[in-house]
């Protein structure tokens, strides 16, 4: 057994001790290479529980964290999925392997482009993706049986996710200021009634508006 091997057996046996119980969650982090969807010079942290930097100013979330949303989303094959923030892909990979269909919106276009040269090498089939502005949704996909935000939300997330989000639903999302964010899940009990759940603190990037402009994609050259 190699070491990379032996580091992901060791974050695999990390997670159930932290409390993650989901099988298929923790299933698809074991089949997916993370050190696919991190800049090189970071490639021996790939199976360390810490998020890490991909490039103009975005990282990719601690194992942890991924799986915490992923199973809080409480996820089935017959799931259609809406993520916000594709970023480098990672988190998505993990959603596709066990919802029906993932839908994902990213803001900075360079991210997507690499994003989607992961799913591709990995044979993802399940993913359609899209350069936008991540706080409208996906108005023509709707409505969601869950909905992921890998971007902390000021105070509230967006209504226009609310709307898309179906009743029964469910949505994960870090909400709080700049700083420091709660993780949050939403469940949509009718149109205007929700039970909301705290999990855990977090420190997310800020959720924006709007495609990035030119001068935030020359911010970082890490992709």
């Amino acid at each position: 057994m190699n070491t990379e091997s032996t580091r992901k057996i060791r974050l695999i046996m990390k997670l159930r001790n932290m409390g993650i119980k989901d099988t298929n969650v923790l299933s698809a982090i074991e089949t997916t290479p993370r050190e696919n969807f991190i800049p090189d010079a970071l490639k021996d942290k790939a199976y360390e529980d810490m998020a890490l930097p991909i490039g103009l100013g975005q990282t990719i979330s601690q194992p942890y964290v991924v799986a915490l949303m992923s199973e809080a989303l409480r996820l089935t094959d017959r799931d259609k999925v809406l993520e916000v923030g594709t970023g480098s892909g990672y988190q998505a990979v993990i959603l596709a392997k066990i919802c029906r269909r993932l839908y994902t919106i990213e803001r900075h276009k360079p991210l997507l482009d690499v994003a989607q040269q992961h799913f591709d090498a990995l044979k993802i089939n399940n993913i359609t993706a899209m350069a936008a502005d991540g706080m409208k949704g996906w108005p023509q996909q709707k409505p969601f049986d869950k909905i992921i935000v890998t971007a902390a939300a000021f105070e509230r997330p967006p209504e226009a996710l609310f709307e898309q989000l179906k009743i029964g639903g469910i949505m994960v999302v870090p909400v709080g200021d700049r700083i420091e964010q709660v993780l949050k899940r939403y469940e949509k009990l009718d149109d205007d009634t929700y039970s909301v759940t705290d999990l855990v603190g977090v420190r997310f990037v800020p959720l924006l508006p709007n495609l990035a402009s030119k001068q935030e994609q020359l911010d970082d050259a890490y992709i």
